[in-house]
């Protein structure tokens, strides 16, 4: 194998690529990243055989075609230090040689013989959405998933299918976000698996795979399995196990009040109030009286703080008790001059956070006996 690549490109394309290698493993095959040249093609394919991506590389001239392994982070450290616009690899017997400029490296070739293979997007039926509505579908939901829980189905996005909409929730049974957005079904889609629940680490990888806001993204889900086409990217991933919660159940339908506040000046004032809190004491009262919200925070051995902003509110006193944190995630995500409501029932119950009309996002407050 002889290749000849733009290496800023190639560099990026490892980078990609390497959200899937597993650090550690038994199986020490998968440490690395599968180079396969053919066609006038080259793709790098890696795995961690329950997340797997194929990468197709623009800008390499294909010498001669052929296909090895390389260790991923030595390759990524040697493409980050060189210097020169190209770079050259090439395969000679036990070897692998990379040569750019005045530099040259030697890496023992490794038969890719026993290496996972990572399935094709050949879809003639899938579920197509832009890029930037993908995009935020992920950053507006994947931050409330819960990785550490041993209900497994809190650790990934579910993504309910429809013809014309797609539904995006994922939940740690503390906070809940729900984003909806439109798509749309390219061929006779006969979906097998409505509302399929795809892990965080595999919704991470489809998000940086989004290279063009514009271009769609390609979804075709299965029994048991995903297939996303993004860009140059290929992603297969396995679904999670488990049920995943009824989440319109826990959507409180009627509020008491409703409080319109701009994203970054509320973001601040959380951040503050959040300073004075620590692991044993993370709640932050949060008082919404007449024209006010008074965000107050104790905690042992560190002090306390009080912080207001002022707010058009007219109803009755309300004070809740959230972890700011989880206001924290739900602002992040969103423009500073974005307007938001907070819909309150009362103290004890949980409160409804909207952006515009398909981002839903619900939070239980914290016992104030703390």
């Amino acid at each position: 194998m002889k290749l000849h690549c733009h290496r800023p490109s190639l560099a990026a394309a490892f980078q990609t690529v390497s959200g899937v290698v597993p650090t550690r493993t038994p199986k020490e095959i998968l440490k690395n990243v599968k180079i396969q040249a053919a066609g006038g093609k080259v793709t790098l394919i890696g795995t961690d055989q329950e997340v797997g991506i194929r990468y197709e590389v623009p800008g390499i001239e294909v010498g001669v075609g052929g296909e090895t392994l390389v260790p991923t982070s030595r390759i990524i450290s040697i493409l980050r230090e060189l210097q020169d616009e190209s770079v050259d690899l090439e395969v000679a017997g036990d070897a692998v040689w990379v040569r750019s400029g005045h530099s040259e490296f030697r890496l023992s070739a490794i038969d890719p013989a026993e290496f996972p293979p990572v399935a094709a997007f050949e879809e003639k039926a899938y579920h197509a959405i832009t890029g930037r509505a993908l995009r935020a579908a992920i950053r507006r939901t994947i931050f409330a998933t819960d990785v550490e829980s041993t209900r497994y189905a809190l650790g990934g996005v579910l993504v309910e299918l429809a013809t014309d909409k797609i539904a995006c929730v994922a939940t740690d049974s503390r906070r809940l976000a729900l984003m909806e957005t439109v798509c749309r079904t390219e061929g006779n889609v006969k979906i097998e698996n409505a509302a399929p629940v795809i892990p965080s680490k595999a919704m991470t990888l489809i998000e940086r795979s989004i290279a063009d806001d514009e271009a769609e993204v390609h979804l075709a889900a299965h029994t048991n399995h995903v297939l996303v086409r993004s860009g140059n990217s290929t992603i297969y991933s396995r679904l999670v196990e488990g049920r995943f919660p009824r989440y319109r159940d826990v959507i409180p339908k009627d509020a008491t009040v409703t409080v319109d506040m701009v994203v970054g000046p509320f973001y601040s004032a959380v951040r503050q109030a959040q300073i004075v809190t620590d692991e044993e004491s993370r709640g932050v009262d949060f008082a919404f009286a007449d024209g006010m919200l008074t965000m107050k925070s104790q905690a042992a051995d560190i002090g306390a703080s009080t912080v207001q902003l002022p707010i058009s509110y007219t109803a009755e006193p309300i004070t809740i008790t959230f972890d700011p944190r989880f206001i924290a995630d739900f602002l992040k995500v969103l423009e500073p001059e974005k307007t938001i409501q907070v819909r309150l029932i009362d103290g004890d119950s949980a409160a409804v956070l909207r952006a515009e009309e398909n981002y839903t996002y619900v939070i239980m407050p914290l016992s104030r006996d703390r």
